[in-house]
């Protein structure tokens, strides 16, 4: 016989985020593992006998894994209605750890190690492809899984921990690929050796966390909306008393069905008002340009004359893990709105900052001044917020196939910015940071004309929103 709480434990449902985060600490960590290593990893493929490795090939190759994200973002709507959210983010973790493993040592069975070649290149870009699978499913189901086991009034501030541990997982990744170079800091061959082997251990270093994840997801349980649209309401009932105690538990199950049981829903059933505002603010989310600056911190570091770019990289680390906990804190109370438009309009100040700068040869506190503010303006907003919106925002018997169409709308521009910023920025720095700037004033005004607010209404409430739009 299922056993309920009459009251909810606020330690289970803080475990359950904790284990899910983790989720997204891998997304963060293995999307910006490529910032320490893309380095060594173009002196490694330069040497290269049969092929020449190019700017082109280097932009493909690190934004490589980007590809990966945008299949696992389209095969995670497929995923998480056929095996549910939790064993779906099961497969992620054993992604992620293969692909750790075979971007260490891509020569695995195959290819003669320590030497670069065509072949060995397209193995790599496979083992990275293969972890962005994982990435994409994450990004899509670890804010989803946790939208749906959250109560409304917590469930803003619970989605924004998950951003808060992808910028966490860039700045534990920042700092594990300055340890890792700092190693061997005294070591006069220590660029040959960052060249031949520090890049590899760049890589490998994910599978610890990412073996750590795919065992934890086993002992969490699977999302309340998930058991009731697959009619396990008893299961469903057990997960949300444990968390809201049985009286609201009871409330939020007929909440439930009703919202799943009316009709069997398509994907436009709510209108293409819903799909657009949620694809776009995924696109905006990338097209203002922030992953440009994550993954190749280091090389616009040195680029600005300074020495120790790695130190200045794990600095904006910090920085973006502070302002991520001001949306934690204030999504709630100030609603998703506010923070999408200051924060769009302090990321065009930062943006505009770095391209002026270029053009009238400003001091390298003033690029870096403004990249600093450009990326924390990022981290309180479009950041955490737009994963809050795409995990509240969809109604619930679209919310698997309209959540992996707007996360795989991110990652596909998520990887056009990655694959062009190196030709670009190496063309023209101001053309790069202008083109930015631009594209976050219409990004504010989007959300200002455009998206609703959802602040503290309940994934029911909104279905019933989108329908009354319809």
């Amino acid at each position: 016989m299922t056993e309920y709480r009459e009251k909810g434990s606020r330690a289970y449902l803080s475990g359950i985020v904790l284990v899910a985060v983790i989720g997204g600490l891998l997304f963060g960590y293995d999307t910006a593992v490529i910032s320490g290593a893309e380095r060594g990893l173009e002196a490694f493929f330069k040497g290269a006998a049969d092929f020449s490795y190019t700017y082109t090939s280097h932009g493909f190759t690190t934004s490589s894994a980007l590809i990966g994200c945008i299949v696992g973002a389209l095969l995670s709507g497929f995923l998480a209605s056929r095996l549910g959210r939790k064993r779906s983010l099961f497969v992620a973790g054993i992604l992620f750890f293969l692909s750790a493993l075979g971007s260490y040592y891509p020569e695995f069975l195959f290819f003669e190690p320590g030497v670069p070649t065509w072949n060995l290149l397209v193995a790599f870009n496979l083992y990275r492809i293969l972890g962005g699978i994982g990435v994409g499913i994450a990004s899509a189901l670890c804010p989803m899984y946790i939208a749906e086991i959250a109560p409304a009034k917590k469930r803003g501030p619970l989605v924004s921990w998950n951003q808060f541990a992808i910028i966490f997982g860039q700045l534990v990744v920042y700092f594990v690929n300055f340890l890792i170079i700092r190693s061997h800091a005294d070591d006069p061959a220590v660029v040959e050796w960052t060249n031949s082997i520090g890049w590899r251990v760049m890589f490998v270093s994910e599978a610890v966390p990412a073996g750590l994840f795919a065992i934890l997801i086993l002992f969490v349980p699977e999302t309340p909306r998930f058991l009731a649209l697959h009619g396990h309401d008893e299961k469903a009932l057990h997960v949300l008393s444990n968390i809201n105690g049985l009286s609201r538990a009871k409330e939020i199950l007929n909440e439930i069905k009703a919202s799943t049981v009316e009709k069997k829903e398509k994907l436009l059933s709510y209108g293409a008002l819903v799909i657009f505002i949620g694809c776009m603010l995924s696109v905006f989310q990338q097209i203002i340009g922030i992953n440009a600056v994550l993954y190749f911190a280091p090389r616009i570091f040195e680029s600005m004359g300074l020495s120790d770019n790695m130190l200045f990289t794990v600095i904006m680390g910090v920085i973006n893990i502070s302002f991520t906990l001001v949306a934690i804190f204030t999504v709630e109370r100030l609603g998703r709105k506010p923070l999408l438009i200051t924060g769009s309009l302090g990321m065009a100040l930062g943006a505009f900052g770095v391209a002026f700068s270029n053009v009238f040869s400003l001091p390298a506190l003033v690029p870096v001044a403004s990249i600093m503010i450009y990326s924390a303006c990022f981290m309180f907003s479009w950041g955490p917020v737009c994963w809050v919106y795409i995990s509240e925002l969809f109604p619930n018997t679209i919310r698997s196939q309209a959540t992996a169409l707007a996360v795989a709308a991110q990652w596909i521009f998520n990887f056009v910015v990655s694959s062009s910023f190196v030709p670009m920025y190496e063309y023209s720095h101001f053309m790069a940071y202008a083109l930015y700037g631009g594209i976050c004033i219409i990004a504010a005004v989007f959300v200002w004309k455009i998206v609703p607010e959802t602040k503290g209404r309940t994934l029911e409430e909104i279905t019933t929103l989108w329908r009354s739009k319809k």
